[in-house]
């Protein structure tokens, strides 16, 4: 286990897995870099060091009073690859709300020492809907996750988990034992800085951040992902950042690390290595539509 400090003083608490290029791992609200787990041990047996922490007021990491903002967020993430890295460059990986800790660093540290960025059904460029950000979320559906969360944490958390994975009376992508395992992760984190960190990433514009989008970019993003829209996020990215590659995963929710494993895993492997990325859902769509046409009439 390491603890390091933030220039606040504030203790994260951070692993390390592997030996090679390091890939520090973001993780969403409301996890942990537990979260990563899977994919971690997968980028360090492919020869890659892989660095996940616990974002401030979030699994083991200190839940100090403030510093729930992006700017501090970036600061946490430099005192994490300063710590880390060893002074190579790295590739930053962020999923959901981690997807703005990318963002915020690029601009505010000028994308020192970064290679390469995927954002995994990230919050970036902008959650929230507004006139010139017509595809985004309401600030009434915020302000409802709110009033659950003040109302009966434990009890939102319950149902907002169903949605994260796309668990319905069909389909049950994770087993129960995930859904539970989320529910006592998000319980660990303190009602202050859950709250102070949902609103930061419902409000925080990064429009202006993805200029810092220098180097090669990956976005991987479910087409069904009712926690964070595709259409306000991923594909927005694609369109402001021209040289960054989006991967649709079709029919898939927020939680791709967990229900698409393997295959993110080996999208993010190939991408670390610079080589071709496979658009498995085209490929589907190929096969498809050759056997419908290969079908008697």
């Amino acid at each position: 286990m390491h603890m390091i400090e933030t220039r606040d003083g504030t203790h994260l608490y951070t692993k390390v897995w592997g030996e090679g290029r390091p890939v520090v791992l973001i993780h969403g609200w409301p996890l942990s870099g537990d979260s990563w787990d899977p994919i971690s041990h997968a980028l360090a047996e492919a020869g890659f060091k892989a660095i996940a922490y616990d974002r401030r007021g979030f699994g083991r990491s200190a839940e100090p009073s403030g510093g729930y903002d992006y700017d501090t967020f970036a600061d946490d993430l430099a005192a994490v690859m300063e710590k880390h890295c060893g002074g190579r460059d790295a590739a930053l990986v962020g999923f959901s709300m981690g997807g703005g800790e990318v963002a915020r660093y690029l601009s505010r540290h000028q994308g020192k020492r970064v290679s390469r960025v995927a954002l995994i059904s990230s919050v970036v460029p902008y959650m929230l809907q507004t006139e010139n950000n017509p595809d985004g979320v309401p600030q009434a559906s915020f302000d409802e996750m709110t009033r659950g969360m003040l109302a009966d944490r434990a009890h939102f958390f319950t149902g907002f988990f169903k949605d994260f994975y796309g668990v319905g009376w069909l389909d049950h992508p994770v087993s129960n034992e995930v859904l539970m395992q989320s529910w006592m992760t998000a319980m660990q984190a303190g009602l202050r800085p859950t709250l102070a960190s949902a609103k930061a990433f419902a409000t925080t514009d990064f429009r202006p951040d993805l200029a810092s989008f220098t180097m090669p970019t990956l976005i991987v993003h479910g087409t069904s992902d009712k926690t964070v829209p595709i259409d306000a996020t991923a594909r927005e990215v694609a369109r402001r950042v021209p040289h960054a590659e989006l991967i649709e995963y079709g029919g898939e929710a927020h939680g791709v690390f967990a229900t698409q494993t393997e295959r993110l895993t080996q999208d993010l492997i190939a991408f670390l290595e610079g080589r071709p990325l496979v658009d498995r859902q085209a490929e589907l769509d190929i096969m498809t539509a050759q056997a419908m046409a290969t079908q008697p009439i």
